[in-house]
């Protein structure tokens, strides 16, 4: 079982490191951020529901008590995540924005410890020291914060709505089928951003056209979006939600952590955006840090946090 979720964590975040770049080709045709993450949320919320209407209807059902839980869901682990990081990356190149979102770790680690209450390792805050080190490498610092700050801003924060989306997809039970999360969490967010997208304003042209991004690629627009809501949204969502149902929070957003890496690698191979010395090193000790601290939150005992109990050596 666990295994088979590395498997397939694995495959979901290299899936997910094609949206970033796919969106380029879809801001380059004349969209706006807004109108490309509406765009995916509501092609891929549409296509699933249509899909298990017909061979799993049952998947769509929601207990009434769930209802919240649906709605979060849709608000902070779909809408919230895509919307920010979409914005993020007309600020920002791909690498650096999936950098600030896999901050991600390092908060879920900050949940695990604060909120829920488990007893962490020494290396879990060890290991976000670390991740926090290398992001300041990443922007660096000591240069004034050369990078945009509103886009620094903007991944922070679609960093802590995508660790809302591993602690949420870790903590539902039986009663929710992941498949029905998973198509009413996207169609509830293209409701969500209907009125930041207004759909009636979007350039429908746009998708007959090809486009390259600046010193990337030229490809067909229509097939850059078929591509995000297919394999970067459908499948990355599916394979990602079931990864997380077998490892934890923890482990799932550890591996997840390779999108980073993946998005870099497809955003200089499509779109020709590179990396300074700065970034890859800074880049190398984000995950590092973010590996040592989910490493460490995974392996932890469930036992308590209490004020009276010291620990005892062996």
């Amino acid at each position: 079982m666990r295994y088979s979720g590395l498997a397939l964590a694995f495959v979901s975040s290299w899936c997910f490191a094609f949206s970033g770049p796919m969106a380029k080709y879809l801001i380059t045709a004349g969209l706006a951020p807004m109108e490309a993450v509406w765009t995916r949320m509501a092609g891929a919320g549409l296509l699933l529901l249509a899909v298990l209407t017909v061979v799993r209807p049952r998947a769509l059902r929601i207990p009434r008590s769930r209802l919240p839980f649906f709605g979060l869901y849709a608000v902070m682990a779909v809408a919230g995540v895509q919307s920010l990081y979409f914005v993020a990356i007309t600020r920002l190149p791909v690498g650096i924005a999936l950098l600030l979102e896999f901050m991600a770790p390092v908060m879920v680690v900050a949940w695990v410890r604060f909120v829920r209450k488990v007893r962490l390792a020494r290396a879990a805050y060890v290991g976000a020291v670390v991740a926090v080190v290398g992001l300041g490498i990443v922007v660096e610092a000591w240069q004034g914060l050369r990078l945009d700050a509103l886009g620094l801003l903007l991944g922070l924060l679609a960093g802590a709505c995508c660790a809302g989306y591993f602690i949420m997809s870790d903590s539902f039970g039986e009663d929710v089928d992941p498949l029905g999360l998973i198509a009413w969490g996207m169609t509830g967010a293209a409701v969500v951003l209907v009125p930041f997208a207004r759909p009636w304003d979007i350039p429908w042209e746009a998708f007959t056209v090809s486009v390259a991004p600046e010193g990337g690629r030229t490809l067909p627009v229509l097939a850059a979006y078929l591509w995000m809501v297919l394999i970067a949204t459908v499948v990355a969502y599916i394979l990602g939600v079931n990864a997380v149902r077998r490892l934890s929070a923890a482990v799932g957003a550890t591996v997840a952590s390779l999108e980073v890496i993946g998005g870099a690698m497809v955003a200089w191979a499509l779109v020709g955006e590179t990396l300074g010395v700065f970034q890859i090193l800074g880049g190398l000790i984000v995950l590092s840090g973010a590996l040592l601290a989910q490493t460490a939150t995974a392996s932890a005992g469930p036992s308590p946090v209490t004020e009276v109990e010291e620990p005892v050596a062996a």
